[in-house]
């Protein structure tokens, strides 16, 4: 793809009368805007189902849709809700941040009532959707109708015939909970006819969607319950070793990600099926592909299951190219970025380079006053995506006021920002001049916000992923000034430079 610019915004974050973005008129909005201001790139969060702590990197499926995002007043318009019904639920009362406890309490009873109305109607939709969708939908439905049945217990707590997967238990329980099985089937389908119609109007504004994937999957999630022989556990389906990442400059302890490990060896010997499945279903959400957590597939760091922190590691070898080589071979249609944030390593350098995929430079990351870092401008590459800053940093308004001052005038010296100029905006244009081939900034930092506007920090157990749009933010004037700049920085084809007003 050409020179471009983009956005990230999570379908979380756009305005709505629900407490949560959805797939309705916002949402088509923003596509308006993004075209508006010469932006090619809609960069979104991942789209599953969310558990416990809401966050969209832990999901309940790797392939499903979740359900929070499917837009009521569509749903009204198809005749299977009525505004009275929504309206009489309690959606919460901040536009600026979801209120998730609200979302959970409300969502699925008015879901339930479009299911009554609308699963006879749709019955042959449904039925093809689910004949297009069979290699994870009938596992995905059970496991979350059994979660219902054990008050959403991890599967690792159920009894142990349906926990095993016991052919007979399988059969009683997806008889014993057929009213759920269908429920959340027709969420499934649901979501997945929403998202169609909004890809499909994004691309006519000449948008393309960026997606997340993360490396790993969550432990309860019907990935693992269904398919125990690709992760490694024992004969109990209990974990023998979990992921995250070992003691740095940033925590004296390391992370302790908690996430079942691959049994990579078995996955090479069916040819990466899982991964090809998992790609492939991700392909139908987006048009281009971030691998969270890349150099995961270079070396990755297991820790003993009854660890406390993840200090007790140990280095083991990822499946490098074996992998990457089948991705590339089988989804030549697709583009992949590189999550290839933290320290540099000689091993994932050489990984990027063999595998074409482009890598990341976080402007955040990149004025360090003793010239080391590798994400400053001049060092970038044209197959590489700068951002500004992403869902797990400060914004940029808010960052800077924790910079020591020698290295808040060394960025204005170096980017040039004048005096009176608002720092974001020298940060920007930073970025839109870079050589990079993309260049990708939050909204929040195309609004100026400031540190109570991040979406996400990582190490904290409240107050994450509740950041909200408002409406009126992403307005003419703000798409009229980011278009002056996708044009002059060449991220936009039009007749002429033209100055911002």
């Amino acid at each position: 793809m050409e020179r471009a610019a983009g956005v990230v915004l999570a379908v979380s974050s756009l305005p709505s009368p629900y407490g949560i973005g959805s797939f309705g008129q916002a949402a088509f909005d923003f596509a308006d805007f993004a075209a508006a201001a010469g932006l090619k790139l809609w960069q979104l969060l991942p789209l599953g189902p969310t558990s416990y702590g809401d966050s969209p990197y832990q999901s309940f499926s790797t392939f499903a849709g979740n359900p929070y995002y499917i837009d009521l007043d569509k749903l009204i318009e198809d005749g299977l809700l009525t505004k009275a019904e929504t309206e009489a639920c309690y959606w919460g009362e901040d536009p600026r941040h979801v209120d998730y406890g609200a979302i959970y309490q409300s969502r699925f009873r008015i879901l339930e009532r479009a299911r009554r109305r609308g699963w006879e109607r749709d019955r042959e939709a449904v039925a093809r959707f689910e004949r297009e969708n069979a290699s994870w939908l009938p596992d995905y439905c059970l496991f979350m109708a059994c979660k219902r049945h054990f008050g959403m217990r991890a599967w690792m707590e159920w009894p142990e015939d349906i926990r095993l997967r016991k052919a007979p238990a399988v059969e009683e329980y997806r008889t014993l909970l057929k009213d759920d099985v269908e429920l959340f089937m027709y969420i499934q389908y649901l979501f997945f006819r929403q998202w169609s119609a909004l890809k499909e109007y994004v691309h006519r504004k000449g948008l393309r969607l960026i997606g997340d994937v993360p490396i790993y999957v969550a432990m309860d999630s019907a990935d693992v319950w269904a398919d125990p022989g690709s992760f490694e556990l024992d004969e109990e389906n209990k974990p023998l070793a979990v992921a995250g990442v070992p003691p740095d400059y940033f925590s004296e302890d390391g992370q302790l990600w908690g996430n079942p490990l691959y049994r990579w060896d078995r996955m090479k010997e069916d040819g990466f099926g899982w991964w090809i499945r998992r790609i492939e279903g991700a392909g139908k959400l987006y048009d281009i592909i971030r691998i969270d957590h890349f150099r995961g597939f270079d070396t990755y760091w297991s820790v003993p299951p009854e660890a406390k922190t993840a200090r007790p590691g140990h280095w083991c070898y990822g499946p490098g190219m074996d992998l990457i080589g089948v991705l590339n071979s089988w989804f030549p249609q697709l583009e992949f970025i590189a999550e290839d944030l933290g320290t540099p390593m000689d091993s994932v350098e050489k990984l990027l380079a063999d595998s074409g995929w482009p890598g990341m430079k976080v402007l955040e990351f990149a004025f360090d006053i003793q010239g080391q870092s590798r994400y400053v401008p001049y060092r970038h590459i044209e197959n590489c995506v700068c951002y500004t800053s992403t869902h797990d940093n400060v914004p940029l308004m808010g960052w800077v006021k924790d910079q020591i001052p020698e290295e808040v005038e060394y960025i204005k010296r170096y980017l040039h920002i004048l005096p009176g100029e608002p720092f974001y905006e020298g940060m920007l244009r930073g970025g839109m001049m870079s050589v990079a081939k993309y260049f990708i900034a939050p909204m929040q930092d195309y609004l100026g916000l400031d540190e109570k506007h991040t979406m996400n920090g990582p190490g904290t157990v409240s107050g994450n992923w509740q950041w909200r749009l408002l409406p009126g933010e992403a307005s003419e004037a703000l798409a009229k000034k980011i278009a002056a700049q996708t044009l002059l920085y060449g991220r936009r084809k039009g007749e002429k430079v033209i100055e911002e007003e």
